[in-house]
């Protein structure tokens, strides 16, 4: 169960200056108290809001917005841990980092990654796809072999497709064996977007 500080500061999510410094008032108690495990914040993207969240150990969640905030708190809250916590302060290097890829100036990510909720084949998939470099592609086999089973290509289009970290853990890099785009969490359309924005053409 929640604690009643992490509670005050879930409720408390709201517009304005005034609320955006009672948040930030109550993150910076929280983390006094030792109370910050996993911060969370809003990032403004082309591509629709984005929901980052970090640990001490690094980015631990980067999602997409079709699905609603609260639900993805409490797969945080279930996975990794219940004091869960909106500290936008924490997540900057990745705003900033996210904000020069997209403006083009940034090819690689160098915020630290929490990779501790992952398991598995599923882990060794999303660490694989990590080093593909920006603006080159690969296929669903080649990570499959990558990660140590090559004819686990299909187990590997699953894990890619539970990616935690899109854009940052580049899933969109991957494609099919034929060229085509292949699928992705966010939709075919943000892949397209994300490829395009670094080159790849399929």
């Amino acid at each position: 169960m929640r604690d009643d500080l992490t509670d005050a500061l879930r409720g408390g999510r709201g517009s304005g200056a005034a609320s955006e410094r009672a948040a930030a008032r109550l993150a910076a108690e929280a983390e006094r108290r030792g109370l910050l495990d996993v911060a969370y914040a809003t990032v403004d993207s082309p591509l629709g809001p984005l929901y980052a969240a970090g640990t001490a150990r690094g980015l631990v969640m980067l999602a997409y917005g079709d699905v609603p905030l609260d639900e993805r708190l409490e797969r945080l809250a279930r996975d990794v841990s219940p004091r869960v916590l909106e500290a936008p302060a924490r997540l900057d290097p990745v705003r900033r980092q996210l904000d020069e890829y997209f403006a083009g100036r940034r090819r690689e990510f160098e915020v630290p990654i929490d990779w501790s909720p992952l398991r598995g084949y599923t882990r060794e998939v999303l660490r694989r796809t990590a080093e593909i470099p920006y603006g080159e592609a690969s296929s669903y086999a080649e990570i499959a072999y990558r990660a140590g089973s090559p004819r686990g290509w299909r187990a590997a289009g699953n894990a890619l497709s539970s990616n935690p970290m899109p854009i940052v853990v580049p899933c969109h890099r991957v494609l099919a064996s034929s060229g085509k785009i292949g699928g992705y969490t966010g939709g075919l359309d943000r892949k397209r977007f994300l490829l395009g924005l670094e080159g790849v053409e399929v």
